[in-house]
């Protein structure tokens, strides 16, 4: 479904995505792991088409069509959902709100009841506003929210991020469920534990590459691996 190829990226004369390819097809997840500042987050944005880093080279398909060039507003229309590192709230809107406006009437898969049958806290919750929830509340609504566009492909940066435990087991049994419907899922992720737990193929990321594609079963073999690219020992 999601294909990348050989997509190069900067800001500014900083090149920060260097000849990246990579897919994700249906009902696969594919985790995304690297330390920090080896431009995950970039290669997510380059995909959204926020435009910064700006896309220089390479190309983005969803289904066959070209994404490169495309306004945000138009690639989320492509049925990509998005769940952005930092979450992205509305301070203003209340919980319902932030659901409702994405809700189309059409009897998507995923409605609002079903959002908060995922996450009971939110209902619990559904009449405070973006700045009253807790960093683990913001979190789930993130999340939420991106569901609720009915995405074929889902990417999801840092989505166990301030989650307690219980919480992130609750979004590796979300993203299971995603697999079962037939939705890929682009997962950049810190917890390699949660990751490799629910992922199908793991990419290695270093200095805007990847470095290593592989099964989580065979991250988990290779140990020198682990301490390179993750710091793992």
């Amino acid at each position: 479904m999601l294909e990348i190829q050989g997509l190069c990226a900067a800001y500014g004369e900083a090149q920060v995505l260097d000849q990246v390819s990579m897919r994700v097809g249906e009902g696969e997840i594919v985790a995304l792991l690297g330390r920090n500042g080896m431009g995950k987050t970039s290669l997510v944005r380059s995909i959204m088409g926020l435009g910064s880093p700006r896309v220089t080279a390479g190309r983005v398909r969803m289904g066959g069509a070209e994404l490169v060039g495309l306004r945000p507003n138009q690639i989320a229309a492509r049925r990509i959902g998005y769940v952005p590192q930092g979450r992205r709230l509305f301070a203003s809107l209340t919980v319902r709100e932030h659901l409702n406006m994405l809700d189309t009437g059409r009897g998507g898969a995923w409605t609002v009841r079903r959002v908060f049958d995922a996450f009971p806290r939110l209902e619990e919750r559904k009449n405070h506003r973006g700045n009253q929830l807790s960093g683990g509340e913001r979190q789930m609504l993130a999340i939420g929210r991106a569901l609720m566009t009915g995405p074929r492909v889902m990417l999801m940066d840092e989505p166990t991020e301030g989650l307690a435990p219980v919480m992130v087991e609750n979004v590796e049994g979300i993203l299971r469920t995603l697999r079962q419907e037939g939705i890929g899922v682009l997962l950049v992720e810190q917890n390699l534990y949660s990751a490799l737990a629910v992922a199908d193929r793991v990419c290695l990321f270093e200095t805007g590459r990847v470095v290593w594609e592989g099964t989580p079963a065979e991250l988990n073999a290779q140990q020198d691996t682990l301490e390179r690219y993750l710091g793992i020992h």
